[in-house]
């Protein structure tokens, strides 16, 4: 390591400290179960299945060798970032734990949950499922959180014992730092979970497009924390009870230039609505018409255009999983791979050249699945898993029964975990 890097971790480190002191207080109970197993989730979002082929990835590979890699993550419906980091907490999909999109209504429309709105986010009112690492807190194992969606509300009553507010200016080494620290804790005060989250990848991939020279740079950006993380772990004493799971939310892909957005304000009346315009789709409110003007935009739309599809929300595809609630739109409006839907024609002024959001059956939708720990037999592979099959494997890497029931099929992941050790 050169003088400049060991400085720039030193820094990292202050900072971490600094940060320390505005995380939730913990009391000087320790665990009951002191010398069992840990785990670490990390994600990546918007880390796309096959972009370890677009540049060199090290700590992937390292993870690939030592342990699990899945073919690819199947997201759930939407394929947007707050459903499906919920989604993989607590192996529901959307319409079972609530958060059904990044910006969305009650059931009454009184009130929008967004992922902008502070208040909102962190209000464990809008969860309506139990994540993992309540549930780890409720069994008496602390929990800690550099980010992931829902760690910063009460749900329940309970928060991670260490939780950050979603704070972007913060440097990675700085995460990746704070991370070991609270696994070099004493053993009373130590958390057995932790989440950990990057956005780096998610960002270059819109800004500049999934195959670009700034995105391959983020890449391998984020897979320099992974490893800083990796050899971390690897140092501690109890290292080798630490387990590391690796997830992104999505993929990520570029919108065709030989398809114009479909502009709705051209085509239908934008009068009472509210749509929630995302790009690849938008969620139309109806504040007033109710399901006969919704029918009526559907078919409009259907009828004018060739590279995308509306749809009421018992129409949607029955392999989707998208269930039903009532903090859906009237109305779902999905483009095709790489195609737009926009609300009006000055919302091209803002398009990105990466995008996601189409439908899940999309192969450019899927993301990452890998994982290392002592009860991951090295080179284990699978295929295609779905984001919610990793919460039961979670669950049994740390001897945690569920709350309730879930969607994630134990067969698929924990059935490939090594027995305990007696």
């Amino acid at each position: 390591m050169t003088a400049p890097h060991r400085l720039f971790i030193h820094l990292a480190l202050l900072l971490a400290a600094s940060l320390f002191a505005g995380c939730a207080a913990v009391d000087d109970v320790g665990s009951e179960r002191e010398d069992g197993p840990y785990l670490v989730l990390v994600s990546l979002d918007g880390f796309r299945w096959d972009y370890d082929r677009l540049t060199d990835t090290p700590a992937l590979d390292r993870m690939a060798r030592d342990g699990l890699r899945a073919e690819a993550l199947q997201p759930v419906f939407p394929t947007i970032t707050f459903p499906n980091h919920f989604s993989i907490a607590t192996g529901l999909h959307p319409w079972a734990h609530g958060i059904v999109a990044n910006d969305f209504p009650d059931g009454d429309r009184g009130r929008w949950y967004s992922l902008k709105d502070r208040n909102t986010v962190q209000d464990g009112s809008w969860y309506l499922a139990e994540p993992i690492w309540v549930t780890a807190e409720n069994a008496g194992l602390r929990s800690a959180a550099f980010y992931f969606v829902g760690t910063e509300a009460d749900i329940g009553g309970v928060r991670p014992s260490h939780w950050r507010a979603f704070d972007a200016s913060v440097p990675n080494p700085a995460r990746v730092a704070q991370v070991l620290e609270w696994l070099s804790a004493p053993t009373q005060q130590r958390p057995r979970l932790v989440t950990l989250y990057f956005e780096e990848v998610d960002d270059h991939g819109h800004w500049y497009g999934p195959e670009s020279d700034e995105n391959r740079a983020a890449i391998r950006e984020v897979d320099a924390r992974l490893g800083e993380l990796l050899e971390g772990i690897s140092r501690l004493p109890h290292g080798d009870r630490v387990h590391v799971i690796l997830v992104s939310d999505h993929g990520q892909d570029r919108y065709d230039p030989d398809h114009e957005p479909f502009v709705l304000e051209k085509w239908i009346d934008l009068e009472a609505t509210r749509i929630v315009n995302g790009g690849p789709y938008a969620f139309v409110y109806l504040e007033s018409g109710g399901a006969d003007r919704a029918a009526a935009m559907r078919d409009v739309i259907n009828g004018k255009w060739d590279c995308g599809r509306a749809w009421l929300p018992d129409e949607l595809p029955g392999q989707w999983n998208a269930g039903r609630s009532e903090r859906y739109p009237d109305l779902f409006v999905i483009a095709n791979r790489g195609c737009a839907v926009l609300t009006t024609e000055a919302k091209k002024a803002g398009m990105t050249a990466g995008d996601h959001g189409w439908a899940p059956d999309v192969p450019e939708m899927r993301g990452i699945l890998y994982a290392v720990g002592p009860r991951i037999p090295a080179g284990t592979r699978t295929g295609i898993v779905h984001a919610t099959d990793v919460y039961p494997m979670m669950l049994e890497i740390l001897e945690l029964e569920a709350p309730g029931r879930f969607h994630g099929d134990p067969d698929v992941l924990a059935a490939m975990l090594r027995p305990e050790k007696e």
